[in-house]
C-alpha cells in the first residue's frame, strides 16, 4: 500500500506518518528530505523558500511528477507499505495515483496549525504568523503544474482527515480510513 500524504502547513502530516510507521510498519519517504538534499547539494540555505524554489526548478526541468517519481521508485524497490509525506503538486499526486497510490489529506484550523509549527521550531518553521499565512497562500493554489497547489491536491484526496482535536482522535480517523 502506498499513501501520499498532503495537507496544509502544520496540519499533522507527520503525525499521520508516525502512526503509519510505528503502528503498521509503513516506511516513511519524505519529499522535504529529498529536496533538502538537493538544496544542500546546490549550496543554498535551507529554508521554506529555497525548498520551494528547488522543487519548482526540478519539476520545471523534469516534469510535474518528477519528485514523486524519484521517491516512488525508491519505495517500490524497497517493496514495503509506504507513506510519502508532503505531496504538494497535482502532478505529483497524479503520478502517485497512476501507480496505485492513495492520497490522504490532513487539515486543521490555521491557528492550531501555526501553534504546532511554532512548537516544532525546526529551521524552516521559525516564521511569524504573517509569514506562515503568506507561505501557505503561495503554496495553496497555482495553475502552473510545476508549482505547489495544495488545494488542488487536497481536492484529489481519497481520504481527508481533520486534525483539530487530540492525537488519539486523529489516530481514530486514520484507523477508520484504513478500513475503507
Amino acid at each position: 500500500m502506498i499513501i501520499g500524504i498532503t495537507g496544509t502547513l502544520g496540519a499533522g502530516k507527520g503525525t499521520v506518518v508516525d502512526f503509519l510507521t510505528k503502528e503498521l510498519n509503513f516506511r516513511h519517504y519524505s519529499v522535504r528530505k529529498f529536496l533538502a538534499k538537493e538544496v544542500e547539494r546546490r549550496g543554498l540555505p535551507l529554508n521554506r523558500d529555497t525548498l520551494t524554489d528547488v522543487a519548482n526548478d526540478l519539476r520545471a526541468q523534469h516534469g510535474p511528477g518528477y519528485v514523486s517519481q524519484q521517491i516512488l521508485d525508491v519505495a517500490l524497490a524497497d517493496g514495503a507499505d509506504a507513506a510519502i509525506e508532503s505531496i504538494r503538486t497535482i502532478g505529483e499526486a497524479l503520478y502517485l495515483k497512476s501507480h496505485g497510490a492513495k492520497i490522504w489529506a490532513v487539515d486543521a484550523d490555521i491557528h492550531k496549525r501555526y501553534e504546532r509549527v511554532a512548537q516544532r521550531a525546526s529551521e524552516t518553521d521559525k516564521v511569524s504568523f504573517e509569514k506562515f499565512v503568506e507561505d501557505e497562500k503561495r503554496e495553496f493554489s497555482n495553475i502552473d503544474p510545476t508549482k505547489q497547489n495544495i488545494s488542488g491536491v487536497i481536492a484529489m484526496a481519497d481520504v481527508t482527515l481533520t486534525n483539530n482535536g487530540t492525537r488519539d482522535e486523529l489516530y481514530e480517523q486514520i484507523k477508520r480510513a484504513l478500513l475503507k
